[in-house]
């Protein structure tokens, strides 16, 4: 193969894998793709339902602090034969009757131990934790978004890199095939220079597949057309958050959306025993209407009636003995409220432990990054110092390649250690709230 032609097939690949893909695509940034999965991403619009049906059911009426009333009436018409004698001895038919009722009728509960107030409270309870809930829903779905755009953001990152070893293979290639035409090395060494620059263009063309597959998975989490991947992502990954250890470990209890969740419930089981211990205390209920009765018979010797008018009553309940089934409630109550008062405390344990350990990642992280960001330079330097002495023959084409091999190995480290800085980063803010 000619110098000239593989040159052109250089440039067709280059053109197809980089520039092609990008030509008129509109970049997205992270912000709006976060914007995007708050308004579409399915996860979160259920969490926003079920937060809605928790506050829909935060009324008065639902804690049973309202009275009822109800409009009830009634008609009822006989088609009956019915033949009556008296005992002296006088006889009467009649064949029908009628029967109409209407009324309106009133039922108020006045007391019941106070457990109206307690439900009241438990349903507003209950309503808060629906926003936490839908809160941490929204913190772990801007968390997979954030990490999902910087997945294609690192992806990039790595074409770019295979493109700059392209770039070096194909000048170790040409001055091989110069040093090879001028008799001053061997065939075998050119070929292998071109079997690693075709290599280098296969890792160009997989990677635009993984570019394109990191894109399909952030759509996902948009809620957009998986198959929708024209469009593109800044190149560089920001690295600028500075946490305070100190103060994060103090403010997460009081940020964490899966403390304040079980701190929630915890008081939810609380409320759930007042409102078994309600039951022992007597209840009051009043009741009234306005009812209206009118009544045709055909036969007997009232042949209608009417009745109507206002009606007034009231009772009062006092629990003696319900089969034991008032204990039994309130000790499964406590037990409730015990589970959860465990479950409260075991989750700060927990949340405490991922905070330390990814303040620990965070602090790798950035050390690793600090350490490869240096060897960057020194293998770059290295790879054109062996490349020019190549060219002087001073240097063997496995030196060039051993520096080559170190130069990508450290690009794809270097890549690597920045996404996992940003994650770090991104959980940090997760668990205290703050995405």
């Amino acid at each position: 193969m000619c110098l000239l032609s593989m040159k052109k097939r250089i440039l067709i690949v280059f053109f197809t894998i980089i520039i092609l893909p990008s030509f008129g695509q509109k970049i997205i940034s992270e912000n709006e793709a976060v914007n995007l999965a708050l308004k579409n991403n399915y996860d979160i619009l259920i969490a926003r339902n079920d937060a809605d049906i928790a506050r829909i059911n935060n009324t008065a009426g639902n804690a049973g602090m309202l009275p009822s009333a109800a409009l009830n009436g009634s008609d009822n018409y006989a088609l009956t034969n019915v033949l009556q004698t008296q005992t002296s001895g006088n006889q009467s038919y009649t064949n029908n009757s009628n029967s109409i009722n209407a009324g309106l009728a009133l039922d108020w509960t006045l007391f019941d131990g106070g457990k109206m107030f307690i439900t009241k409270n438990k349903l507003s309870q209950i309503e808060a934790l629906g926003e936490i809930q839908f809160r941490t829903q929204v913190l772990q779905t801007v968390y997979n978004v954030i990490a999902a755009y910087y997945d294609v953001v690192r992806q990039k990152q790595q074409l770019a890199s295979i493109n700059k070893v392209i770039s070096y293979n194909q000048d170790r290639v040409n001055i091989l095939q110069t040093s090879f035409n001028a008799g001053a090395s061997a065939k075998n060494t050119l070929l292998q220079a071109k079997i690693d620059l075709n290599v280098s263009h296969e890792n160009a063309i997989a990677q635009q597949s993984v570019i394109i597959a990191a894109k399909r998975d952030l759509n996902q989490l948009l809620s957009r057309n998986i198959d929708s991947t024209s469009y593109d992502v800044q190149d560089s990954i920001p690295l600028n958050y500075k946490p305070d250890s100190a103060e994060l470990m103090q403010k997460i209890q009081a940020n964490n959306t899966a403390i304040l969740s079980f701190q929630k419930q915890m008081d939810i089981a609380k409320l759930s025993l007042d409102e078994m211990k309600s039951n022992r205390l007597p209840r009051i209920n009043f009741n009234g209407g306005y009812s209206f009765d009118y009544t045709t018979n055909t036969g007997g010797t009232t042949l209608d009636s009417r009745t109507y008018g206002p009606q007034l009553g009231g009772s009062i309940s006092v629990p003696l003995f319900q089969g034991g089934n008032i204990n039994r409630q309130i000790s499964t109550s406590k037990i409730q409220l015990q589970s959860a008062e465990y479950d409260f405390e075991n989750t700060k344990i927990q949340i405490i432990t991922q905070l330390q350990n990814a303040l620990t990642d965070f602090k790798n992280q950035q050390n690793l990054l600090s350490i490869e960001q240096e060897n960057s330079e020194l293998v770059k330097d290295n790879l054109e110092i062996a490349l020019q002495r190549l060219r002087l023959g001073q240097a063997t084409a496995l030196e060039v390649r051993q520096a080559q091999q170190s130069y990508e190995d450290s690009y794809t480290r270097l890549i690597s250690f920045r996404y996992n800085l940003k994650v770090a980063e991104t959980k940090l803010k997760q668990l205290m709230a703050g995405l």
